[in-house]
């Protein structure tokens, strides 16, 4: 009985040395450290860069904002990026007094500025407020709360800076995106999502010819005039 008394105590005092030699084994991985050299790669560094196109989750101080630790990123109140200054709410200063005024892009809307507007709107927004702006991307298709849709008269009647201010600060379930997206990007992505309702509900009188009679060619047969 004692020699069985001794297996089990022993038994476990091994089973728990086995467990803390393997715990030191991840403690001492092997790994190279920032500026070691390395032959897996053809420069001879260990240290790598990020791939081109790699898009920065969050940025400096206000990566913080990323985990919601901290709430909102504090916007100074110029941005050198842009062709014109704007004041912590998004406002155009050339465009009046600052404040929660609405105010309008201050950006020209431009083919190149509606692509990149395009681009950052994929990256960003898509994944819940859908390619088409209603309201149904994959995320909300997997149980997350669906944002309300861009067509919806509320928002297609809401100023710019209502779009920009939101993706700054964030709204409801949403997150700020400052620490994401830059300034210029934002307004990009707000003359996005304009040119998306714009496609949903432009008069069929602003169509040219040719547009308005694919349209009309695409009714039902009750339905044409």
């Amino acid at each position: 009985m004692k020699a069985l008394r001794l297996v089990v105590c022993v038994l476990p005092l091994l089973a728990l040395a086995g467990c803390e030699r393997a715990m030191h084994d991840m403690y001492q991985q092997p790994k190279d450290g920032p500026g070691k050299a390395s032959s897996l790669f053809a420069d001879g560094s260990a240290q790598r860069h990020a791939p081109a196109g790699a898009v920065a989750y969050s940025q400096a101080e206000a990566a913080d904002t990323s985990g919601g630790r901290h709430g909102r990123v504090v916007e100074p109140r110029y941005h050198a990026e842009l062709a014109v200054p704007i004041d912590d709410q998004g406002a155009s200063r050339l465009q009046g007094a600052s404040g929660p005024a609405p105010h309008a892009n201050p950006l020209a809307i431009t083919p190149a500025l509606l692509a990149r507007g395009q681009q950052r709107y994929e990256i960003y927004c898509a994944a819940c407020h859908g390619l088409d702006g209603r309201g149904d991307g994959m995320v909300v298709q997997r149980g997350f709360p669906a944002p309300p849709t861009y067509h919806s008269e509320r928002l297609r009647q809401a100023p710019d800076s209502h779009f920009y201010n939101v993706i700054t600060h964030g709204y409801g379930v949403m997150y700020p995106y400052a620490d994401r997206v830059a300034p210029r990007d934002r307004w990009a992505i707000v003359a996005y999502i304009r040119a998306l309702q714009l496609s949903q509900h432009v008069p069929a009188s602003q169509l040219s010819a040719q547009d308005r009679a694919v349209l009309d060619a695409a009714k039902p047969r009750g339905a044409r005039r």
